[in-house]
């Protein structure tokens, strides 16, 4: 335990500072001080020492010089143990805490200030003193943060004015990641004031996992430092531990609902939706997302958009009897849960159950990190550039506006090569009906999501003439692709199934050609303009 006698009090942000210093003075501690954070202290009647009467200097180059002194940092630095002797003969009096937040470089700089304002709001003192006495925590304590100031009056109260030493090691680390990350911002601004960019990034609080992608290798979660919403914050209210692929696929799974806005359901395997629908109850939707592919459901991730109701989880069947009719799935992700749909969702013991609002999960940028290097993108938040109908068949793109969107929500999640087939049953009920995903081939996507749409078709047929139902469910479907397609092989590909219309961003060399052969088949084509690769 370290008693604190002495005390240098130094901050920009006065939040809460008077109340600590109040606790300080109970405990009989001396307070040095500068400037603006004097006057306050003074006003509230704390006695206060000046900085100037430790370092024997006074404060000079209009602030630029203050706590910078042999005397202050010999006093926060010196070894209380080994240098004694010379601190004594050197006439040095320990300092056994600083309380210092550092001048608002970033407050500044969002306001728009001129540089000359901004090189006047880089602090110099602040840094040197933190660092300082961090590197000294064996004998000071160091508090950066304003939210530490009640746990450490609590300490204060706790042990008669001491703190302690796993209070001090918290507290250094704390001060060289607030000095680190201000000399990073700082770093970087003056780099995009020469525009060359560059980027510095902090993440904390690495959680150990199971292990990662696959079971040779170690796998860690992190969270990014000052990001307020953070998937590393989910809540994970019940079931076996969260892996390294749950991570990948949750996150895929939150993507893909996200930007849906009424009752929205995706169902995530290997971080595409193999499951997607939107409509106007939840049940619906989730029927219609695992419809999608039952198949490839099981063992999935399933994001819901909106709070999750009993009615709409008893579809799992977890608690029948017939075990062969439970539906198995890994991880639920909803923004919350009623009490008794969590109550029911728990009887699966090993079922993880997180509770995330996907509405948060807006990205503005995105990272991918290659060998030694980084490849940093505006996040693929564009929609569409136009809906431009370029065929002699027409569709009604007013009315079928919702449809497609839907469709070009889930083709964006969907990795490239991406083709989808999304359709829409009774009036608002979209579903992902087919997906070829992944593919070095275009074709080979747009064939694939036709045979996914061709087996949920014949598995949900209930009726004798199958071949008019397989014409009547393809002809009211949309096609989408995420790129332009380079040969009217695909349209020819998607018409031998009765496809009307298709959605893709144009932009080829060969669009006229790709276009003649929609007009020769009879199919709608409409042009948005933006492509959507996802790799």
């Amino acid at each position: 335990m370290v008693r604190i006698k002495r005390a240098l009090i130094s901050v920009s942000n006065k939040t809460g500072i008077v109340e600590l210093a109040k606790i300080l003075k109970e405990f009989g501690c001396e307070i040095i001080s500068t400037g603006g954070t004097k006057k306050i202290l003074e006003e509230a009647e704390i006695e206060v020492t000046e900085i100037s009467k430790v370092t024997g200097n006074p404060e000079a180059f209009g602030g630029r010089m203050k706590t910078i002194s042999f005397n202050i940092e010999s006093a926060l630095l010196y070894d209380r143990e080994k240098d004694a002797n010379e601190a004594e003969k050197l006439g040095i009096n320990p300092i056994d805490l600083v309380v210092c937040n550092l001048y608002p470089f970033s407050e500044v700089k969002s306001s728009g200030a001129d540089f000359d304002t901004l090189i006047e709001n880089i602090d110099i003192g602040g840094p040197t003193m933190v660092r300082a006495s961090a590197k000294n925590f064996k004998y000071v304590a160091t508090i950066t943060d304003i939210k530490d100031y009640s746990k450490i009056i609590s300490e204060l109260k706790s042990n008669e004015g001491q703190i302690s030493y796993k209070t001090r090691f918290e507290l250094m680390r704390k001060a060289f990641n607030h000095t680190a990350d201000y000399d990073a911002m700082i770093a970087t601004s003056m780099d995009e004031k020469a525009n060359e960019k560059s980027i510095r990034l902090h993440f904390s609080g690495g959680k150990k996992l199971r292990y990662g992608e696959n079971s040779h290798q170690a796998g860690f979660f992190y969270r990014e430092v000052g990001k307020i919403d953070s998937l590393y914050d989910m809540k994970v209210l019940h079931g076996k531990e969260i892996s390294y692929n749950n991570l990948n696929d949750i996150q895929g799974a939150i993507d893909s609902v996200k930007d849906l806005q009424r009752f929205a359901v995706s169902v995530i395997k290997h971080s595409n939706p193999c499951g997607l629908a939107e409509a106007d109850d939840q049940l619906t939707a989730l029927k219609l997302s695992w419809a999608g592919d039952p198949v490839s459901a099981f063992g999935s991730i399933i994001a819901f958009n909106k709070p999750v109701e009993l009615k709409t989880v008893e579809f799992f069947e977890l608690n029948n009897e017939d075990k062969t009719k439970r539906k198995f799935v890994e991880v639920i992700i909803a923004p919350g849960y009623s009490k008794e749909a969590l109550k029911y969702l728990e009887f699966h013991k090993s079922l993880r159950i997180v509770e995330f609002d996907p509405i948060i999960c807006q990205r503005e940028i995105d990272f991918k990190y290659l060998h030694n290097s980084l490849l940093v993108q505006d996040a693929d938040n564009l929609l569409y550039d136009k809906m431009e109908v370029v065929t002699k068949r027409k569709v009604d793109v007013e009315s079928k506006k919702g449809l497609i969107e839907f469709g070009l929500k889930a083709m964006r999640q969907v990795k490239s090569n991406s083709v989808v087939l999304v359709r829409e049953l009774e009036v608002g009920s979209f579903q992902l009906l087919g997906m070829g995903a992944g593919q070095p081939n275009r074709l080979i996507s747009t064939r694939l999501a036709i045979e996914k749409a061709t087996e949920n078709l014949t598995m949900e047929f209930d009726g004798e003439d199958v071949i008019s139902y397989f014409d009547q469910e393809f002809s009211k479907a949309i096609l989408v692709s995420d790129a332009f397609f380079p040969f009217p092989d695909n349209v020819v590909t998607a018409s031998q199934v009765g496809i009307k219309t298709i959605v893709q961003p144009g932009g080829s060399m060969r669009d006229k050609k790709v276009i003649r052969a929609c007009n020769d088949l009879d199919i709608a084509m409409v042009f948005t303009g933006t492509r959507h690769f996802k790799h």
